[in-house]
């Protein structure tokens, strides 16, 4: 039985942590990544979109045998690799377009929910978007705002995985890792947690993969990554379909009069989304995401995977037959896709 003493213990253990990561992160450090593996090879008589689906079919069918082995992200504890799958996923972004909906049982009823950093469903926020969590995942830039969220997001969620990304050289695990350092005396605190890096091979496929499906180099662009970009990828190797609730379409913010909600649905006095979106698409100098880019992507990909968009919802629109890709062949797995588009910004 633990005594007064050890509660003590570990709070101080996790005050201590908050103050090392409030020095590590003020500095700001925003992904990494180069080159990848990634060959798509050809054969057959199938298009690509009858080369994805087989392998989605495929898939499927050896996950009902067998848990799925998830290559790339590996434990803190063990380095053992991730074993998830999941027939319907709800990935739960952190717009404000949640608020009011009252889908929060509807998102609960997937198998698996997938959420995004500190997102909380207490609060009241339960009705809106839900309060079970199956997979949260977490940039390395926002490990100090779990912590501080810890009783809600970490002592109360025994059940759930959480998958951290950061660059390569806060991730070493020789010691000088000091990502990786404070994820191990997390777990030492809180022992039950199942906590996940992405590996530094598997963060350079998800650079190659941006690359392919953009034209565009991520670094060259002053721009790096963000957690949904990491999250709905993530997603399509672990689900067989995936509900995204929150998510807007590509060209939202180009409409005459958008509605206008928080960026984050928890801060209702935060930034607007669409602001946010366009200022980062449009940046030049620093470091900024390609909001509105990925989510073109992901509108590519939801032409051919199990993806469905609600809150607000909508479906992309079909591809002119001129942009149609007609009688080429690939073999295809998530982590070996061909660009089908190009995103300028």
């Amino acid at each position: 039985m633990k005594t007064p003493m050890h509660h003590g213990i570990a709070v101080f253990l996790v005050i201590t942590l908050c103050a090392s990561l409030f020095l590590v992160y003020n500095g700001g450090f925003h992904g990494s990544t180069s080159e990848s593996g990634m060959a798509v090879a050809a054969g057959g008589s199938r298009d690509r979109s009858d080369a994805r689906r087989s392998w989605q079919t495929e898939q499927q069918q050896k996950a009902s045998v067998r848990p799925a082995v998830l290559q790339g992200y590996s434990s803190i504890i063990d380095h053992k690799p991730l074993k998830m799958h999941c027939h319907s996923c709800a990935l739960v972004t952190s717009s404000g377009h949640l608020m009011g909906g009252g889908r929060g049982e509807e998102i609960d009823r997937a198998e698996c929910v997938i959420r995004m950093n500190d997102a909380p469903t207490a609060l009241g926020y339960g009705r809106d978007v839900g309060r079970r969590t199956s997979l949260r995942v977490i940039a390395h830039s926002s490990m100090q705002r779990v912590l501080r969220s810890r009783h809600e997001l970490l002592n109360a969620s025994q059940d759930t995985v959480f998958i951290f990304w950061g660059p390569s050289n806060y991730m070493r695990r020789d010691g000088k890792g000091l990502v990786y350092n404070n994820l191990r005396l997390m777990n030492q605190v809180l022992p039950k947690l199942k906590v996940y890096i992405i590996s530094w091979q598997k963060m350079l496929q998800f650079d190659e993969l941006f690359k392919r499906e953009t034209g565009k180099d991520r670094r060259i662009s002053n721009s790096w990554l963000s957690t949904g970009w990491f999250t709905m990828t993530i997603a399509l190797e672990l689900c067989d379909r995936i509900n995204v609730y929150g998510m807007v379409a590509p060209d939202h913010c180009r409409e005459p009069q958008p509605p206008s909600v928080p960026y984050h649905y928890y801060e209702p006095l935060g930034p607007e989304e669409c602001a946010m979106y366009i200022s980062h698409e449009r940046g030049r100098r620093g470091s900024h995401h390609r909001f509105i880019t990925e989510k073109r992507v992901f509108a590519s990909w939801a032409r051919t995977f199990n993806i469905h968009f609600y809150q607000p919802d909508w479906e992309p629109p079909p591809l002119a037959p001129a942009n149609r890709t007609q009688g080429e062949t690939v073999s295809v797995s998530i982590r070996d896709w061909q660009p089908e588009m190009e995103v300028g910004w």
